[in-house]
C-alpha cells in the first residue's frame, strides 16, 4: 500500500517557522519528483514548491525566498522549511508523489497551517 503522511502543522504567528514532513511508503522513493501543495480557505489547490529526483528544485513566488524544499531519499522523506510565515500562508498543505513520464502520482491527507496572531 501506498502511503504518503505529511506531519509538522500547527499554528503559528506570524513571522514564525515551521517545519513540514512528508514519509512515503511503498514506493521507490528515489524514482519520484516530490512536491508541496497547499489549499487556502475558499481557494483552489496550488504549486508551493517541488523537488525532483535529480536534484532540481522549484519555487512559488509567494514562497521564493521563505521556504525551502528538501528531501532524504534514505529515509523516503520530503521536507518544506517555511520560515517568515505570513496570514496568507495559511491553508491546508499537501504532500505530493509523481513519476514523471508515467502519470503516476499519489497524495498525502494534508496538514494544517495557520498563520495568526
Amino acid at each position: 500500500q501506498v502511503q504518503l503522511v505529511e506531519s509538522g502543522g500547527g499554528l503559528v504567528q506570524p513571522g514564525g517557522s515551521l517545519r513540514l514532513s512528508c514519509a512515503a511508503s511503498g514506493i521507490f522513493f528515489g524514482n519520484y519528483a516530490m512536491g508541496w501543495y497547499r489549499q487556502p480557505p475558499g481557494k483552489q489547490r496550488e504549486l508551493v514548491a517541488t523537488f525532483t529526483s535529480g536534484g532540481s528544485t522549484n519555487y512559488a513566488d509567494s514562497v521564493k525566498g521563505r521556504f525551502t524544499i528538501s528531501r532524504d531519499n534514505a529515509k523516503n522523506t520530503v521536507y518544506l522549511q517555511m520560515n517568515s510565515l505570513k496570514p496568507e500562508d495559511t491553508a491546508v498543505y499537501y504532500c505530493r508523489a509523481l513519476r514523471l513520464g508515467y502519470g503516476t502520482t499519489f497524495w498525502g491527507q494534508g496538514t494544517q497551517v495557520t498563520v495568526s496572531s
